[in-house]
């Protein structure tokens, strides 16, 4: 829709942390004409990340890694979440770069093809967050343990999860979050495919 259009009228820092949250005034369009009246929104700024499900279609098995969570803690969730392998892209990465980085980190494994799903942003009404979400192709035969690095405190459970016990996991609220929560899903309307391409 070319008519939409916005413009920033004035940003500064609200907050410089682990992480930042910026203070922004728009203005944009109006569906019935004419421009809004200046908008002020805090935007928490958490940068562009990139995730994968690691797979392994011989096996029929994902992958899935299991860590604490401080959001997930704070909102009065269990704050130990089955997820995807993720990590923000670093300057003068790629997300395709970024994901073959972080499941060596994080899951001690290889990926030796990549099948994008989706490029998604998260929470567009609060974060400028986005992820980038792959599969993975991965050999699962000795996957599994403890991994993470520890200079970013990281402690992360890694395990092989047959695919039909990762679905009953997601039918079950086991696997609550967006991301994971995607890629399981594509994996199931894609799975028969997939395994025929990557045999």
């Amino acid at each position: 829709m070319t008519t939409e259009t916005a413009e920033i009228v004035r940003h500064e820092v609200a907050f410089q942390g682990h992480f930042r949250v910026g203070r922004y005034c728009f203005r944009h369009t109006l569906y019935g004409g004419g421009m809004s009246g200046v908008i002020r929104r805090e935007v928490f700024e958490r940068g562009q990340a990139a995730a994968l499900l690691p797979y392994d279609p011989r096996r029929d098995e994902v992958v899935l890694i299991r860590q604490f969570r401080a959001g997930a803690y704070v909102a009065g969730r269990h704050p130990w979440l089955w997820e995807a392998v993720a990590g923000i892209i670093e300057e003068g990465e790629t997300a395709e770069s970024t994901v073959r980085r972080e499941v060596v980190e994080e899951a001690g494994l290889a990926v030796d093809a990549l099948q994008a799903i989706q490029d998604v942003i998260l929470t567009p009404g609060a974060c400028s967050e986005t992820c980038r979400i792959f599969l993975g192709r991965v050999d699962t035969s000795n996957a599994g343990g403890v991994f993470g690095l520890a200079d970013e405190n990281e402690d992360i459970l890694v395990k092989a999860v047959p695919f039909a016990e990762a679905r009953a996991m997601l039918d079950r609220s086991e696997i609550d979050n967006a991301v994971a929560v995607i890629a399981l899903q594509w994996l199931a309307l894609h799975r028969d495919a997939v395994r025929d391409r990557w045999r």
